[in-house]
Parts: structure tokens; sequence; C-alpha cells
């Protein structure tokens, strides 16, 4: 699938929070930790704020990297997730709306006081599945 996006930058805030991140669950890789957030925020009823990102670290990754052999099926969730909130599915839109998940997921799960171990982001990811 044509990804939305060549290369995904992060925010210099989003780069401060996944360093959080990274030392309490342990996971050494941005892209890794990027994929939890973008689910987390997906998982959202409400649509991200239509805020604008400055798009200032030095945190760059490009598609394959971010979304590894998920890469598919985070864009078909990223598609649905638009189509659902009547957005559309153009690539602007889908571009669009990947950065403004994304950064929402980081702040959720850095801002989760419940988040200290790798654990911790299993159990988020499965208590509503029960």
């Amino acid at each position: 699938m044509e990804a939305p996006i060549d290369r995904i930058k992060l925010s210099q805030t989003a780069k401060d929070q996944l360093i959080k991140l990274k030392r309490i669950t342990k996971i050494d890789q941005w892209n890794i930790l990027c994929r939890w957030a973008l689910c987390r925020s997906l998982s959202e009823v409400t649509t991200p704020s239509p805020v604008p990102i400055k798009l200032d670290s030095n945190v760059e990754m490009n598609w394959r990297v971010f979304g590894g052999d998920i890469a598919d099926m985070l864009l078909i969730a990223l598609k649905q997730r638009c189509y659902n909130d009547g957005l559309g599915t153009e690539k602007e839109v889908l571009a669009e709306q990947l950065i403004l998940h994304l950064h929402r997921g980081i702040g959720y799960l850095a801002g989760d006081l419940n988040i200290k171990k790798v654990e911790d982001l299993i159990e988020l990811a499965t208590k509503n599945s029960k």
C-alpha cells in the first residue's frame, strides 16, 4: 500500500515524551513506541484537535521504519478511522491525521501515570478486549 507520508518527523515535545517512555518501558526504538502511540490515539472516540504541530526535533523515520511489518495494517486502521470520522481518505488527509494521532498518542502514553513498564502497555492494549 502507498504510504500517506514519506518521512515522519516529530515535535521536540514528542521527542522528550518518547525519551521518558523509552526510560520507563525499556523499549529502545522510537518506531515501536510510535506504533503504540498511534494505536492509543486511534482507540479514542474523539478526533485529535487540528492544532498546528511544529515538527522541530531531530527524530525522523520513513514510513517503512515507522510501520515495520504492520505498516499496511496501521495504514488500514488510519484510513478506516478517517473514513469513520467523515474526513475522507485522501493522501493529504491521511498524512495530517497521522501526525495528529501520533502526537496525541505520544502525549497520552507519556502522561499515563499507570505506565511504569512495558507490561503496562500490554495491559492498556488488552483491557478493553476482555
